[in-house]
C-alpha cells in the first residue's frame, strides 16, 4: 500500500531544538505518526536551561545571534520575551597578569585593530583563520599604533585569538578554515540578544505551543518523546523501511528516520551506528568537520563581588607568568578568556573555558576547579573575590550523547573538500527509498553553530518530507 503523510512513519533521533523542529513543521502539515527518541533524560540538547541563582542559567545555548535572517528571532520578535544585550559589555577590563589594567582607550583601539584583521569579505579563500588574523593585526599595528608596547600587543592578540576561539569553538585559531567567515553567515543586528529570567527553553516550548502556564508540558510532541532512549543501530532495510534498535534492546520500524545526533556523536560511533555503512562523501564530512569544546562557569554569591564600574575583565599573560603557570596543577586556567556579570542574575558571575583547557576542567572536581578559579582572581585582581555560594558547570565533551558543544570549519574541511553541504545529504535506501536524513546544527551550510541553525536544518529536513509527500492526498 502507498503511504501518505497520515501513515508514513517518521523517527526522529534527538529531541533537541533540530529534532523539535522537524516534528513539529511535520505535524503541522498533517503527518500523523511521529516519535522521538531521546538518549537523555531531558529535551532540549544543547539547550539546557537550569534554575540557579536568581532565576534561570542557560548551561548550552544562551543568546539568540542577530536579528536579520534568524528564524528564532523572526519566531519570537513581536513577542516581548527577547531582550538587547546592547553595551552591557562595553567597559570590560582588560587585565595583565601583573594586575595592571589596560586604559580604556588603548585596550579599545588594540581590540578594534584585531577585530578589522578578521577575514572578511569575499577573500582570502585559502589558509587557516590564525595565520591571517596574526599577519594582519601586526601590520596593522605598525602602521597605525607603532607606539603601543609590543608585549601588550602580543598579550592582547592572545587573548583577542583565545575569545574568537570561544566563539568559534576551535581548540586554537590556526585549525579554523580562513573560509569560515565566507561559509557562515552573520544575522545583522545585536549578536547577544537574551531571555531575560526564562532562558532559551521558552523557546523550545514556543516550538511546541506550550504555555508559559504549563511549562512542563510537552505540548504539540505529548506522547511522542520517549527520554532515556539511546539508539545504538540504524539499518537501512528492503523493502522500503528503517530499522532501529536501541541500548535498552527496543526496536523499532520506520518509513523515514530523521537524526539530528551532534557531530561529535556521528564521528565517534558513524561505524557501528549505521548499517549499510554511510556514503563515502558524508564520512568524508564527518571527519573533516569539527565538533569544538566551550564549557561554562557560573559561580553565585550573596552580593555581586566586583567592585562599581566593573562587568567583567579579559585575561592578559605576561609570557613569563604563562610560561610558570604550565607547569601547574592550575594549568587550565589558561584557557579561561575571561570572567563577567550576566544580565537578570546580580548576584553572579560567569567564565568560559574552551578547547584542551575546557576539556580537562571537566575531569577535575568541583573543588579543584574552584581552587584554580581563586588562584586566577588572586593573580589578576586588587580585590578579593570570597568564595562562592553556589558553584555549577557544564561538562559538553565528557558527555557521550553529545562529545562536543558546536561546530566549525576547520582547515582540514578544506583540505577534503567538503562540508555542511555532504552532511546534509539524505541517505537512500537499496530501492532508492528516502530512508535516512540528517538534520542539527552541523548540518546547516551558512549557520552552522547556532540555534536558528538547528531550527533552520529540522524545518529542512521536514520539508524534504513534505515535498516528498506532496502528491499524495492529505486525507488518505
Amino acid at each position: 500500500m502507498e503511504k501518505c503523510r497520515t501513515s508514513s512513519r517518521i523517527i526522529i533521533i534527538g529531541a533537541g531544538v533540530s529534532g523539535i523542529a522537524a516534528a513539529t513543521r511535520l505535524l503541522q502539515n498533517n503527518f500523523r505518526n511521529i516519535q522521538i527518541l531521546e538518549a537523555e533524560d531531558r529535551i532540549g540538547g544543547r539547550i539546557n536551561t537550569v534554575y540557579f541563582g536568581d532565576n534561570v542559567i542557560d548551561m548550552g545555548a544562551q543568546w539568540c545571534h542577530g536579528k536579520q535572517k534568524n528564524c528564532v528571532y523572526d519566531m519570537v520578535k513581536d513577542m516581548g520575551i527577547l531582550h538587547e544585550t546592547g553595551d552591557y559589555y562595553c567597559t570590560i577590563k582588560r587585565v595583565r597578569s601583573n594586575k595592571e589594567v589596560l586604559p580604556h582607550e588603548l585596550a579599545s583601539t588594540i581590540h578594534d585593530i584585531a577585530v578589522r584583521s578578521m577575514p572578511s569579505g569575499p577573500h582570502p579563500v585559502l589558509g587557516s583563520f590564525g595565520t591571517h588574523l596574526t599577519q594582519t593585526y601586526w601590520r596593522k599595528i605598525e602602521s597605525e599604533l607603532p607606539q603601543v608596547d609590543r608585549d601588550v600587543a602580543s598579550e592582547a592578540l592572545n587573548t583577542f585569538a583565545k575569545h574568537e576561539c570561544s566563539i568559534i569553538g576551535a581548540d586554537n585559531l590556526f585549525e579554523v578554515s580562513v573560509r569560515e567567515h565566507i561559509e557562515y553567515h552573520e544575522c545583522d543586528g545585536d549578536k547577544l540578544l537574551h531571555w531575560g529570567t526564562k532562558g532559551y527553553r521558552r523557546f523550545l516550548r514556543l516550538l511546541m505551543k506550550v504555555s508559559e502556564d504549563t511549562p512542563e508540558e510537552l505540548g504539540l510532541l505529548e506522547g511522542r518523546i520517549q527520554l532515556a532512549k539511546k539508539v545504538t543501530k540504524i539499518e537501512l532495510a528492503c523493502p522500503r523501511k528503517v530499522i532501529l534498535r536501541c541500548q535498552d534492546g527496543d526496536y523499532f520500524e520506520a518509513d523515514h528516520v530523521i537524526c539530528t545526533v551532534s557531530l561529535g556523536v556521528l564521528q565517534e560511533q558513524h561505524e557501528k551506528l549505521f548499517t549499510p555503512p554511510l556514503p563515502a562523501a558524508k564520512v568524508n564530512a564527518i571527519r573533516g568537520l569539527t565538533l569544538g569544546t566551550v564549557n561554562k562557569l557560573y559561580l553565585e554569591y550573596g552580593k555581586q563581588p566586583f567592585p562599581d564600574g566593573w562587568v567583567g575583565f579579559f585575561c592578559l599573560w605576561l609570557e613569563q607568568d604563562l610560561k610558570e603557570l604550565r607547569k601547574t596543577e592550575h594549568f587550565w586556567v589558561e584557557g579561561i578568556t575571561g570572567v563577567h556579570m550576566i544580565t537578570c542574575q546580580p548576584r553572579m558571575l560567569m567564565a568560559w573555558v574552551n578547547g584542551p583547557h575546557g576539556r580537562h576542567m571537566e575531569n577535575l572536581s568541583d573543588e579543584k576547579v574552584l581552587e584554580g578559579l581563586d588562584w586566577l582572581f588572586r593573580k589578576f585582581l586588587t580585590f578579593e573575590i570570597p568564595p562562592p555560594k553556589r558553584f555549577v558547570r557544564s561538562k559538553w565533551f565528557s558527555n557521550p550523547n553529545f562529545r562536543g558543544s558546536w561546530s566549525l570549519r576547520p582547515t582540514k574541511a578544506d583540505e577534503r573538500n567538503t562540508g555542511p553541504w555532504d552532511l546534509e545529504s539524505p541517505v537512500l535506501g537499496e530501492d532508492g527509498h528516502l530512508g535516512l536524513l540528517f538534520a542539527g546544527e552541523a548540518s546547516s551550510r551558512n549557520y552552522f553553530s547556532t540555534v536558528h541553525g538547528a531550527v533552520e536544518a529540522g524545518y529542512r529536513e521536514a520539508d524534504r518530507l513534505i515535498g516528498h509527500y506532496s502528491s499524495c492526498s492529505v486525507n488518505a
